[in-house]
């Protein structure tokens, strides 16, 4: 009498056992798949999601069948109708087996490929969330806060904070996140482990001052961002005269909490006027404090309290350092018919600066951006940057510069590796996403680039140019509609108008593409030559596209710092036009390869 075969032998015999195993490697491989292609082809990614949803649920569905069927020489049949010495259930399974070889074979072609291409290109935030031995090393300086009472005494809180910024980062062996990022956490309540996690460090600086009179109290504090405990923290009560002093005080504790290496007096503050004026250093604090907000008035402002400061202490190079700065902002930010006036006053503070301190790290700040725009000198712009590093090395604003100048002369490899070390210490800064997108606009990677842009617009949703970038990457993609709508999205003034310029001459009817470039070039050429240069190009007009370009250079329009990162020209690369005009800036020839 024969033993009735057990229930798990059944699984066995019928093949359920590696019909499981081959639905679930196949399902894993459709999976990976799906990532990867629908997106380039633009499909919703609810659609993923419902690959993976019938997936699962198909797979109770597989081992019923594979229970309830089998395959024969005659076809499908129910198991129960295959007489016992016509199955082939064992040739079946053997079959099923070398599917599931192959597809584990793909499958993990599939993932090695992944994990190749990770390291190969690293995620734009890779270098924003450091290692744990990187972060142990970095440091944020929060804004102290002003507990004076007198919300008219905010600059010099803020003025503090910035120069002991500056101090800090003298220190070689310290990542010192810049003011851009550490000031976004102003009057806010994160607690410090969300603050840490967001700059990438594992220290902060907290603290307050309080000014009445010709005294000061400082309240610094060194405390662990991962639990808040506190490390060090010191109280100086001293007169305005010493706040200098402090500064360094500060920075020696600090460095020695964190065990780094001071050398000599670097930590001294770069703020000191020679002659301890504290009248014309006041004023630089609030020269400061009104440059940051980044309006007409504001520089305007900023100008006249700069000019004090000289008028104060004629000897003051960090005055005039700064002062040469202003003024180059007004002139290419703000000023209309004044800005050839506002540039020779640029050129003349930086000039007295130069002669008071050569080699001051602000000093040469200023040297290289002048020589950046309106210079076009690129490459000296460079050299400045450089030096600046040399002195300062963790100087955010030098590392953003540096990134400008090697993008402007279409080094773009270069140019994304400073960018990336820029993020390091400036990760919340939205200039520094720009720049990021734009550079990989230049090298063709769109989807990327629209990443980047993204997290611009993600820490400051209403940043100016932004929408205008993703428009020209919907334009270069082709999707009129999109295009327009992120062209409608950006901030309205000059940005707008070229976007929607822009989109119009790409795809919008003749009619309406013309009148879009009659009311840009009447409007907004005065300072947008470049972008004019561009519209042309859309338009495939080389004649008037060189002859706007050729206004640009010849106007010193700051556009041409993007020459090499704009696709539009790269049709015309090979033109002896375009080549010379490439070798006056001294910028390498742009790629013709894309990679969407």
């Amino acid at each position: 009498m024969n033993e009735k075969p057990s229930f798990f032998s059944e699984l066995r015999r019928r093949n359920v056992y590696k019909v499981a195993v081959a639905y679930a490697v196949v399902g894993w491989l459709l999976i990976q798949i799906a990532t990867q292609l629908f997106p380039f082809f633009e499909i919703p990614n609810w659609a993923v999601r419902l690959v993976v949803l019938l997936l699962i649920l198909g797979f109770p569905v597989a081992l019923i069948l594979s229970w309830v069927f089998e395959i024969t020489p005659e076809g499908i049949k129910r198991e129960t109708e295959v007489e016992g010495g016509k199955s082939i259930a064992n040739r079946t399974g053997r079959k099923i087996v070398g599917l599931t070889i192959v597809a584990a074979l793909l499958a993990a072609a599939l993932l090695a490929f992944h994990l190749w291409r990770s390291r190969a290109a690293p995620n734009p935030t890779s270098s924003v969330t450091a290692d744990v031995s990187a972060a142990g090393k970095g440091i944020a300086v929060l804004p102290l806060v002003n507990t004076s009472g007198d919300p008219a005494n905010e600059y010099f809180s803020d003025g503090l904070s910035e120069e002991l910024i500056a101090v800090l980062a003298k220190i070689t062996d310290l990542k010192v996140i810049g003011r851009s990022s550490s000031f976004l956490f102003k009057g806010k309540s994160d607690n410090s482990k969300t603050i840490g996690e967001k700059l990438g460090v594992a220290h902060l600086i907290e603290g307050s001052v309080r000014k009445q009179g010709d005294r000061v109290r400082i309240v610094a504090e060194l405390i662990n961002a991962a639990d808040g405990r506190s490390l060090w923290s010191e109280t100086y009560d001293r007169e305005l005269k010493d706040v200098f002093a402090v500064q360094s005080e500060i920075a020696t504790a600090v460095a020695d909490q964190m065990k780094v290496k001071l050398l000599g007096e670097k930590t001294g503050s770069d703020a000191k006027p020679p002659n301890e004026n504290l009248a014309a250093h006041n004023a630089v604090l609030q020269s400061d404090f009104f440059f940051q907000q980044q309006t007409p008035d504001g520089v305007r402002k900023a100008i006249t309290f700069l000019e004090e400061a000289v008028r104060l202490d004629p000897n003051y190079a960090l005055a005039y350092a700064k002062l040469g700065q202003a003024w180059r902002q007004y002139a290419a930010t703000f000023a209309t018919d004044d800005i050839s006036q506002a540039y020779d006053e640029a050129r003349r503070a930086a000039d007295k600066a130069v002669s008071l301190a050569p080699d001051l790290a602000e000093v040469r700040m200023t040297v290289g951006l002048l020589a950046f725009t309106p210079g076009l000198d690129f490459a000296a712009a460079e050299k400045e940057f450089r030096r600046v590093l040399q002195l300062s090395p963790n100087n955010a604003a030098a590392k953003n510069a540096l990134t400008f100048s090697l993008m402007a002369q279409g080094r773009l490899t270069e140019a994304e590796e400073a960018c990336r070390e820029s993020l390091s210490i400036d990760p919340l800064v939205t200039i520094l996403w720009y720049n990021f997108g734009r550079i990989r606009v230049g090298t063709g990677r769109y989807k990327e680039a629209e990443e980047a842009f993204r997290k611009g617009l993600e820490i400051q949703p209403q940043a100016s140019r932004f929408h205008t970038n993703l428009a020209t990457l919907d334009v270069l993609q082709n999707r009129p509609e999109q295009a327009m709508a992120n062209a409608r999205l950006e901030t309205e003034g000059f940005w707008r108008d070229y976007a929607i310029a822009l989109v119009q001459q790409a795809h919008g009817d003749r009619a309406a593409a013309n009148s879009a470039l009659k009311d840009f070039i009447a409007k907004d050429s005065n300072g947008g030559a470049f972008q004019v240069a561009i519209l042309y190009a859309i338009r495939k007009e080389p004649d008037q596209m060189f002859k706007w370009l050729d206004t640009a250079y010849d106007t010193h329009d700051s556009g041409m710092v993007q020459l090499a990162i704009t696709p539009f020209f790269l049709p015309y690369r090979d033109d002896p036009r375009f080549t010379s005009l490439c070798r006056k800036l001294n910028v390498q020839l742009p790629t013709t390869s894309a990679q969407q």
